[in-house]
Formats: C-alpha cells, structure tokens, sequence
C-alpha cells in the first residue's frame, strides 16, 4: 500500500475516536482505551512504523510495537535527540556554566573560528543554534555527507558560508546541535553523553546507549543517538511534568521548558514553529510540541491534556516528501480525539 493511500486511510481515525457507540456509563476510561486499540489496528498498516506509546497525565492508554519491534529495543532517535541536546543547554543555563540564551558562542568555540572569519561569527548565540537561526548554511540534506567526511565538524561548520544573517530565518541544520555539544563538553569539561547520564539519570526509564561522536571525540549533537521507546517516552514525561521527576525531583527548569516551547521561527518544511530544538503545531485545536527525527521517530506532548505519546519507525525510510510524516500527525490527532470525547 503506497503511502497516499496510508493517508487517506488514517483521515478516517478521528471518525473513529469520536463513534460513541461503544460509550457504557461509568466505564470511560475502558471506552477511551478500546477506542485508542482501534486506533492502534489501524495504524498498523503504515508499514514503516514500529511503535507506539500512549499516556495521559502519566497513565498508559494504549501501546504497540508492530512486527519484530520491541517498545524496549533500541532504535535510532535522529533528530528527535535535538530535544535531548536542548534540555542539557538548559540545565547548564542553570548551572551556571552558561550565561543564557543571548551569550555569543565564541565565548566558547573561538578557537575553533576558521583564519580571518567572517565578522558575522562573532553574533552567533546560543539561542541562533537552538532554533536553526545561525546564518550559516545547512549541514543538514546535502550538505550532511560532506560534513561528516570531513575531518573536524566543528570547524567545518563554522567554515561554511552565510547564507542568511545570524537570527534569520530557520536554516536547519544539525551542525547547530553539533556546536552545543560541542560548547557543553568545553564548558563542562565532560563529554556530553556523561552529562546526560548525570544530569537527566534520575529520571526513571531514561536512559541513552549507543552515540556516534566526531574524529575529535565529540558526541554527535542532534543526530544518531540508540534510545528505546520508552525511554523516549519518559523523557517526553519529563517536560510534561514541568521538567520533575515521578517523585518531584527537579532536573529541567519549568522557565526553560516555557521558553523552548516559544515559537522563534518557521519550519521550513511545514510551516510548522519552531522553539528551542522542538516543533510547535495545532492538531485538533490543541497545541501539540514535537520533536521529529529522520524516519519518523516522534515525540508528541499536548499539555493541555497530559498527553505524551512516542512513536518509532524505520529508520532508513524518509518521513516528510513520502507525506508518512503527515500520517503520523493524523495518528496524533485522532488520539487527540479520542482523549477529549
């Protein structure tokens, strides 16, 4: 089944949520879930997707793993460990081992400016790279091989031409990422997985495996992270809880997580906003943050109704020209549905 014809299936997933038929007094929280199994039947005919993980307000609503998929097997996360690289930025923030959003990145990277750099460099900031807003041209699409080949990605990137002015439109790149990874590691004097494993390790069911690191030793900000569903999931918790643990602990400022979730720029593919690392978008009149990787890797957050919901798929299939991301959001939407009936 090609994809357009997946789409046009899945348009029919809100009708679904929203048939009352199966409403019995006193049993809504079983009605919701049977509707919620319906949905996840139907979605299994998206043949690339390979799981989903449903909660509301920290209670599981539904969940699948389709094929040979494991919701505790490692996946590759792609971009959506942008998300991950942004909660550290904001810890530092609160660490102080980061001035904020506003501080100039050759702050800390000016030794890695190529000879004679472009004047503009020296206005990049912290917050430029948290939302694709750096000027310089994309290390993303295809410009990515070439950057990986390369022999320092940091200096590479900061090499490359502007092709806007620093607090443009969004260029998305994952160069950007790279660079916080980078200034996180310089700033800390750790590499960015140890800050990860201390800094987000008390969160219950989080954890990250395997990353790829650049020739200099750096852990790839933004891309090729192993996470499994769940702990995709838990982290997705940890922002909709405001940034607590289960048992309150705090690891993510509340203000940091009010901030990542402004809108600063357009998507370039969608339309969509986007904050600091996350997508912003409205599905079924409700405001939805999402992190989106390469393949279909999702996490979606609707605070207004304590959703969280995680969503996996291959990782070697393209999501946004095959229209599978779309997909994907109407799955989103129909939850959305069926949740508020």
């Amino acid at each position: 089944m090609n994809r357009r014809t997946l789409l046009a299936a899945l348009a029919t997933l809100p009708a679904l949520a929203v048939n009352r038929s199966f409403a019995q007094p006193g049993q809504a929280d079983d009605t919701t879930r049977q509707r919620i199994a319906r949905l996840l039947e139907e979605a299994g005919r998206l043949d690339t997707l390979e799981t989903v993980f449903i909660t509301r307000n920290g209670e599981t609503l539904g969940e699948r793993a389709y094929g040979n998929s494991s919701l505790d097997g490692s996946t590759n996360i792609k971009s959506a460990s942008k998300c991950v690289v942004s909660a550290l930025v904001g810890i530092a923030i609160d660490k102080g081992l980061l001035d904020g959003v506003d501080q100039k990145i050759e702050t800390v990277l000016r030794s890695e400016f190529p000879n004679n750099p472009d004047p503009r460099l020296s206005q990049i900031t912290i917050g430029h790279l948290l939302s694709m807003r750096a000027g310089l041209d994309r290390m993303s699409g295809p410009n990515y091989g070439r950057w990986v080949a390369s022999r320092n990605w940091t200096r590479f990137a900061l090499a490359a031409d502007f092709i806007d002015e620093p607090g443009g439109g969004m260029l998305y790149s994952t160069a950007s990422t790279h660079l916080l990874s980078v200034i996180l590691t310089k700033v800390s004097g750790k590499p960015t997985l140890a800050l990860a494993r201390d800094w987000l390790g008390p969160l219950k069911g989080f954890r990250i495996g395997a990353w790829d690191r650049d020739p200099q030793g750096y852990y790839l900000g933004g891309n090729q992270m192993a996470m499994t569903p769940r702990s995709l999931h838990a982290f997705g918790e940890l922002y909709r809880r405001g940034g607590v643990t289960e048992d309150g602990t705090r690891l993510v400022s509340e203000a940091w997580i009010r901030e990542s979730w402004i809108r600063r720029t357009n998507s370039v593919f969608n339309g969509d906003g986007y904050g600091y690392a996350w997508f912003l978008k409205e599905m079924a009149g409700e405001q939805v943050n999402y992190a989106w990787g390469y393949g279909g890797q999702m996490l979606y957050i609707t605070p207004s109704l304590g959703l969280t919901v995680a969503m996996t798929s291959n990782e070697a299939a393209p999501s946004a020209r095959t229209g599978y991301r779309d997909a994907l959001h109407t799955l989103m939407t129909g939850i959305i549905e069926t949740v508020r009936t």
